[in-house]
């Protein structure tokens, strides 16, 4: 990308960053706006919080839905996915001997969130074993529905991966769970900002996701979307000013005039709103830099790096290219210590790329964002490449 697009952001100079994924980064622009929240919050903080935020909240609410295709109440800011997703599984009326189905691809921290309801009510995990390499969303939606019992209750998949950059194909595995009763639960944390998401057209009953990954707002800013039919299943993490006595009854309100739904969930008492109030800055940033065509480059040069480090280490990919997460993927490279190789990327080489195992497989995950630059991809290349050849075997004895 051109050196006017990286000037946008706050990354370090001397840092090749390729792990957006993880926390993503956010451009000059939106965190000035951030900032600017946060200046106008200091300045009178009991007009702020206690007389205008209920307002201000209704512009991300509306801004979000229009660019992900669901009504303005229906979705709701929380802090991050992991939080908004714990909201759904905590919520849901499980018992012992229901199961909830989820694939071997999950991130580690709603395995434990549903490791955790389970403990407490007696629910049962089911992991499907989804086909590897993915190259057919029939293969994975049979694996899915095959997986499906009578005591299922639950279908809980990411949309995109974290440790595999796999964008699975979930509509028709939802379309069946709903036709079953099943509840379905996804995991967006990676999709807002990275693909173009139609959230009533999927049709889950929860989707959460991250603002602050690939939307590119600051840290803490993520939504809840819930259908109509199922926001009345759902209980705050949190009890605090937006929850009334009655919220559960048919038609209710909650404290701010807003469904409960909304109210419950948004005012859950003092917190820093700057986050969530960046969206709609987030949303033109995006707009005025034309960041669909940004996407576009970025998938091609990520691509373009997969194929050349493939071609360097002779291991095939995780999957066909229409399954891979656009600006990520999840490259496998040679047996090693990942923790050495990560430790060493960075030290030696400036470069921050996570580097993990996955199941029986070494990976290293490349995020390709708009202040990323071909030469850096190369960087990258000649750093694994000279790592993996020269210091395999040191690198491989200390695993």
């Amino acid at each position: 990308m051109s050196d006017n697009l990286a000037r946008q952001f706050l990354l370090r100079e001397d840092v090749v960053f390729l792990n957006h994924g993880s926390f993503g980064a956010c451009p000059r622009p939106v965190f000035e706006a951030y900032q600017g929240w946060q200046l106008e919050l200091e300045r009178e903080p009991v007009e702020f919080l206690g007389r205008r935020l209920h307002d201000l909240l209704r512009a991300p609410r509306e801004a979000l839905a229009a660019e992900l295709g669901c009504g303005s109440e229906d979705i709701v800011g929380v802090l991050n996915a992991t939080t908004g997703l714990n909201i759904v599984a905590r919520s849901l009326d499980l018992k012992p001997g229901d199961q909830i189905l989820t694939t071997d691809h999950e991130y580690s921290a709603l395995e434990k969130t549903w490791a955790y309801v389970c403990r407490k009510t007696g629910a049962e995990i089911v992991v499907v074993k989804v086909p590897m390499p993915l190259t057919s969303e029939a293969a994975f939606t049979d694996a899915i529905i095959a997986g499906m019992t009578e005591r299922t209750r639950v279908l809980f998949l990411s949309h995109i991966t974290s440790p595999t950059a796999l964008l699975f194909p979930i509509e028709n595995a939802i379309a069946e769970a709903r036709r079953r009763g099943i509840w379905s639960v996804i995991d967006g944390a990676h999709t807002p900002g990275h693909i173009k998401l139609d959230l009533e057209g999927i049709g889950a009953d929860f989707y959460s996701g991250n603002c602050h990954k690939w939307m590119m707002t600051p840290k803490g800013s993520a939504f809840l979307h819930a259908r109509p039919e199922v926001q009345g299943l759902l209980d705050p993490l949190v009890i605090s000013h937006g929850w009334t006595a009655e919220s559960k009854a048919p038609g209710a309100k909650g404290a701010f005039g807003n469904s409960p739904f909304i109210d419950e969930i948004e005012i859950q008492g003092t917190r820093d709103p700057a986050p969530w109030l960046t969206v709609p800055a987030a949303i033109q940033f995006r707009k005025d830099n034309d960041w669909w065509g940004v996407a576009a480059h970025c998938h091609a040069l990520a691509q373009d790096t997969a194929r050349q480090l493939g071609e360097l280490t002779g291991l095939a990919p995780l999957s066909s290219p229409e399954f891979c997460a656009p600006q990520m993927v999840a490259m496998p490279i040679p047996e090693c210590d990942p923790l050495v190789v990560h430790t060493t990327l960075f030290e030696r080489y400036g470069i921050e790329i996570p580097v993990f195992r996955w199941q029986d497989r070494c990976i290293a995950r490349l995020s390709v964002q708009g202040y990323n630059s071909r030469p850096q991809m190369d960087r990258l290349i000649d750093a694994l490449s000279e790592l993996l050849e020269l210091g395999a075997p040191q690198i491989a004895a200390q695993g």
